[in-house]
């Protein structure tokens, strides 16, 4: 159960915002949404900067997928990791590379892109401070402007984790 209730969708300070959101998120307002509306200009905010990450960056989307589940596996963020599943397939990876992700950069099934990505990624995530061979092994596959848009996915996805376990978001099923 949520530690916090969720702003009503209907009230009429609301509605404008809460509308666009869903508009913009596939036609539903999703939980994390409903919790963020308690703050409606944080809300904003939020579904700006989170629709320039998912929608707007030239980063390509398995890569953005890739993080997005891996950050939610090492934070225990199943809501991210559960909202997350479709979007990574429809981006291109595999099933077997989704069942794959518990061993990261051990695996096979992952090529070194990717295995560079994931641990540029963990690092972010897990240490902060990204050694320099971690980081020189990621930027030999992105020009700067990706590279940037896949910090920013990292530390924006480390939000997001934390948020909703902080929270305790409900799941939507």
């Amino acid at each position: 159960m949520a530690r916090i209730h969720y702003a009503d969708p209907a009230d009429s300070d609301l509605k404008a915002l809460a509308e666009r959101i869903a508009r913009e998120r596939g036609g539903k307002l999703l939980n994390l949404y409903r919790a963020l509306l308690n703050s409606p200009r944080l809300a904003e905010g939020w579904l700006h900067l989170f629709t320039v990450i998912r929608q707007q960056c030239e980063l390509p989307a398995q890569y953005r997928e890739l993080v997005i589940l891996s950050i939610a596996l090492w934070n225990g963020a199943e809501y991210e990791y559960r909202q997350h599943l479709p979007h990574a397939l429809a981006a291109g990876l595999s099933q077997s590379q989704l069942e794959a992700l518990p061993n990261g950069t051990k695996s096979p099934l992952f090529d070194d892109a990717q295995r560079a990505v994931l641990r540029y990624a963990e690092s972010m995530t897990r240490d902060i401070h990204v050694p320099d061979e971690v980081f020189a092994a990621v930027a030999q596959y992105f020009p700067p402007r990706q590279l940037v848009e896949l910090t920013a996915t990292v530390a924006g996805y480390n939000m997001v984790s934390r948020v909703l376990e902080a929270l305790k978001i409900d799941h939507e099923d």
